[in-house]
């Protein structure tokens, strides 16, 4: 008897490691995202050269070391020694968002950057957590004597009166002003490994869908669905999408999927209408 043995695609792993919340692997299904645009990378390699960073950054510090000694030779390691920082020449650039390019180029986008730091502060034993912040993501480290703020852009602790002064454009934008404020704390609540995942592939959708990419659009909609398969609204763009690249039937699944659970959604007689173009098309 022979037994065949195929391996998973890159989607189908990035399914098997987003499948439950309980030991969420953050850095490897960050780092996973890259396979689509480079087929052939070893993941796994991604992982042990960041084992091999944290090895040359522990060789740096006392076991016995302070949170704060251990923070202040993490970011002096990241930001300085290694010049991590994030990559202002060319923001859009889909490699600052697939970690094995960031490891060689050094230069990502805040998110991508936060994500290669927790690991290092989580295997420094430091509390650090990701933080969702209207525009630009940050880092949150807690210590024995409060809490600091991090730009993963740039290594910079930001004081409570800074963070608010970049809140200001997203608060009067939205309307949060006056009776609507709510108190900064609200806005650095950490995110969870699902979020952080969901807005790392949310940054590469819309850099894809701004170049009228829709293949590279329709595979990160493809992971986007396997990681929050309830987000309606990832069906409706990813059915826009297959539109835009002739796949007449896989839009109408799709935008049926959204018609069928969307239902006080403002463009539903939009969407119906597009199916029902679709649907004369292809007959």
């Amino acid at each position: 008897m022979t037994f065949s043995f195929q391996a998973p695609t890159a989607l189908e792993y990035f399914e098997s490691l987003v499948k439950s919340d309980e030991q969420f692997p953050l850095l490897e299904a960050a780092a996973s995202i890259a396979q689509d645009e480079y087929p052939e990378l070893d993941v796994q390699q991604v992982l042990g050269d960041v084992d091999q960073l944290l090895a040359r950054l522990k060789r740096r510090l006392p076991a016995d070391a302070a949170p704060l000694h251990r923070l202040r030779t993490l970011n002096q390691f990241f930001f300085h020694d290694l010049s991590f920082g994030g990559n202002v020449n060319d923001y859009y650039d889909p490699d600052n968002s697939y970690l094995n390019a960031v490891l060689r180029t050094r230069r990502g986008i805040p998110i991508s950057l936060a994500v290669l730091w927790m690991e290092l502060a989580h295997g420094l034993g430091l509390q650090a957590r990701g933080v969702g912040f209207p525009g630009h993501f940050m880092l949150k480290v807690t210590l024995p004597k409060g809490q600091v703020v991090i730009d993963p852009f740039t290594g910079k602790s930001l004081s409570r009166e800074e963070l608010s002064e970049r809140l200001e454009p997203y608060k009067r934008s939205n309307g949060l002003v006056g009776d609507f404020d709510v108190p900064l704390g609200l806005y650095l609540q950490p995110a969870t490994p699902r979020e952080i995942i969901g807005r790392m592939l949310r940054n590469l959708k819309e850099i894809h869908h701004a170049q009228e990419d829709w293949q590279r659009a329709i595979a990160v909609q493809d992971r986007l669905i396997a990681l929050l398969p309830e987000a309606w609204g990832e069906y409706r763009d990813r059915g826009l999408a297959h539109a835009e690249q002739g796949n007449s039937a896989a839009a109408v699944r799709d935008l049926e999927t959204y018609l069928a659970h969307a239902d006080e959604a403002l463009d539903i007689d939009t969407i119906a209408e597009r199916v029902a173009a679709l649907r004369r098309a292809e007959s």
